[in-house]
């Protein structure tokens, strides 16, 4: 790894953080209805537990896990359900959702007396967060408690808290760690007796190595590691690599080679569900963008409309050519803001040029450049083009269900082929295939 904390490939992109990074995180309350989607996360949809008319209050069960890899919801305003219908959702599905009307009241349950870290069971703990409804909150949407339930406990040397945030533009991770960097290392070591903390955060955020490494100085069990900046650093498979020298393929879990890697927020939220007994009712995400007139960090409650959130941004000073749900790198583009914040939305991303859109494709000129900068270390050109003639068989033979579609190849490739979109289509049919059979 000669000397940096780094994986093999990747890319530089211009990284757009210096929009919002400054901006501290900002408390926003919600103005209209509230849409609840019931599919929040990986798994099976949660089950709603009110009906149409019943009064709800902050921090209450509003729908109930639909079996042990689903997550529950919960209200996180005060106020009236509306309806139970579908909704539109950020990737354009239509989802059954739980409507509540706002009260402007913010009632909230009382969550109880919590006692010490120290005086709870392991089971407990993992049943706070199921509880809590606690997922993934990096994008994946997995189930916290089911990741944190590996067959072997014992056999977890490693607990990685994932503050890389390589993705460009983001800076919610990054306001949380300098603002609140004590709810980043609480509760997640409790789980495995044998384990070691390490906090993974690239080397463009000194302030951020150096709150940390202060903070646990004296916790022998606990380490922070100075990451390279590269993109993908902060993907699963590369930051396991780069911070402890293991590598997991496709086939693998992570805990396979004894780790558990969760995002920043995520930690966050399971440290609320054990020392606060609070489920996961908000999440930080940042708004920005050229296109938007004052860029921002901010803490959302869950099922928030995103015309709100562009609206305390200031709104555009530009109408934006592109608006992204995430980064620029895996977020997704999306045709309508009339969507609610989820537990796994981390930015907006307003942008006044499609340059995508805008490039001409040209054919495959053979360059290599795209395998130069593959993390999955797999032939993308010949990928994609096993992709575009369906030919699955090629595809698989030549590894590439080992792509984590980062976007580095679509990036670099200078015929500006949409590599990473033909191999993800062609990955999410052999998927689909694996679960028929």
């Amino acid at each position: 790894m000669g000397g940096k904390l780094t994986f093999n490939g990747g890319i530089h992109p211009y990284d757009g953080k210096d929009l919002s990074k400054d901006k501290p995180i900002r408390d926003i309350l919600p103005k209209g209805d509230l849409v609840y989607p019931l599919s929040q996360h990986i798994g099976a949809p949660a089950k709603p537990v009110v009906k149409k008319g019943d009064h709800v209050l902050t921090g209450q069960l509003i729908a109930e896990a639909g079996g042990f890899v689903s997550a529950p919801v919960y209200a996180t305003v005060s106020g009236t359900v509306k309806a139970i219908e579908p909704h539109r959702t950020v990737v354009g599905d239509n989802v059954m959702s739980v409507v509540i009307e706002n009260d402007g009241q913010y009632e909230e349950v009382d969550y109880g007396a919590c006692k010490p870290l120290a005086d709870h069971t392991k089971e407990e703990i993992i049943q706070k967060i199921q509880k809590a409804g606690v997922v993934g909150m990096g994008g994946a949407g997995f189930p916290a408690h089911v990741k944190l339930s590996p067959k072997e406990p014992d056999k977890i040397d490693y607990v990685i808290v994932n503050g890389a945030e390589c993705e460009p533009y983001l800076t919610s991770d990054y306001r949380r760690m300098i603002e609140e960097p004590q709810k980043v290392i609480e509760a997640v070591l409790q789980l495995f007796d044998n384990a070691k903390g390490l906090f993974g955060v690239e080397d463009n955020k000194p302030d951020c190595i150096a709150k940390l490494t202060e903070l646990t100085k004296d916790e022998p069990r606990m380490e922070v590691k100075a990451l390279k900046t590269k993109y993908p650093q902060g993907s699963e498979r590369q930051l396991i690599y780069a911070s402890t020298g293991r590598a997991i393929n496709c086939d693998m879990l992570p805990s396979d080679v004894g780790c558990i890697v969760n995002n920043v927020d995520t930690v966050c939220a399971i440290g609320a569900a054990v020392l606060e007994n609070k489920p996961l009712m908000y999440r930080i995400v940042t708004v920005t963008g050229d296109a938007i007139t004052d860029p921002c960090n901010f803490r959302v409650r869950i099922g928030t409309n995103y015309h709100e959130l562009i609206e305390e941004a200031g709104g555009f000073k530009q109408e934006p050519a592109k608006i992204i749900s995430g980064g620029p790198m895996m977020g997704f583009g999306i045709f309508d803001l009339d969507v609610p914040t989820t537990k796994t939305a981390s930015a907006l991303l307003c942008l006044t040029k499609d340059d995508v859109s805008a490039a001409k494709t040209g054919p495959c000129i053979n360059c290599g450049m795209c395998v130069e900068v593959c993390p999955g270390r797999v032939v993308p050109s010949r990928l994609a083009k096993a992709a575009e003639h369906g030919d699955k068989e090629s595809f698989v033979k030549m590894n590439g269900m080992e792509c984590c579609e980062c976007g580095c190849c679509s990036f670099i490739c200078p015929a500006k082929r949409p590599l990473t979109q033909e191999i993800k289509s062609m990955r999410k049919m052999i998927l689909a295939d694996r679960k028929k059979k």
